[in-house]
């Protein structure tokens, strides 16, 4: 499947947000691209404008394709509760999202390639599919032969973030995925409002 493989810099830049991760060159240059960035970020924009761009961010930033995205948010849209907080919540059960937010990846993009390269195991089968939705309950684990990966060691070594929906252990290079988080509990800056109101128009 296609994927953005283009400047990832200009990219969270145009959003004014680091939505791939720490990156040094945009804490340099933390407004949007272009010869006039500085004087474009004054600019009124349009209601669809406003929201057309919160949806690309969160695209983005979950590393989504626009066929798939609206799928979720149909799929969303069928489930009762808040639209919105629903598709959040079906970004963050991906397999790819749940490898990244482990620490078992640095991105998530490193952490579909980890997926598709066949390292991770689910419920003791390997998985190679990123976008497999997770369910309460589910162990996510390195696949023994690949827990000696570089990758793999480094992004845990430095992986300082602890979620209250997964819980992870360190020996046995496995977690559990708890449950769908809050809306308050996930940490990405996506008015979701925005999508929703694009998507239902």
């Amino acid at each position: 499947m296609a994927r953005y493989i283009g400047a990832k810099t200009k990219i969270a830049r145009k959003f004014g947000d680091p939505i791939f991760g720490p990156d040094k060159s945009f804490e340099r240059k933390n407004y949007p691209p272009g010869q006039h960035g500085n004087s474009k970020k004054h600019t009124k924009k349009s209601e669809y404008a406003v929201q057309l761009k919160e949806k690309q961010k969160a695209k983005y930033t979950y590393g989504i394709l626009e066929k798939q995205f609206r799928n979720l948010f149909e799929k969303a849209q069928r489930k009762s509760g808040i639209t919105g907080e629903i598709l959040l919540q079906l970004c963050e059960s991906r397999l790819d999202n749940v490898v990244y937010r482990l620490g078992i990846a640095p991105t998530r993009s490193a952490a579909r390639q980890l997926v598709s390269h066949r390292h991770i195991v689910v419920n003791g089968d390997i998985l190679n599919i990123p976008s497999y939705s997770l369910k309460n309950g589910d162990v996510i684990s390195v696949r023994e032969k690949s827990k000696s990966l570089d990758v793999v060691l480094i992004s845990l070594k430095n992986n300082n973030n602890v979620y209250d929906w997964m819980t992870w252990n360190d020996e046995k290079m496995e977690g559990t995925f708890l449950k769908a988080p809050e809306r308050v509990q996930i940490p990405e800056k996506i008015n979701e409002q925005y999508i929703v109101e694009l998507y239902s128009k």
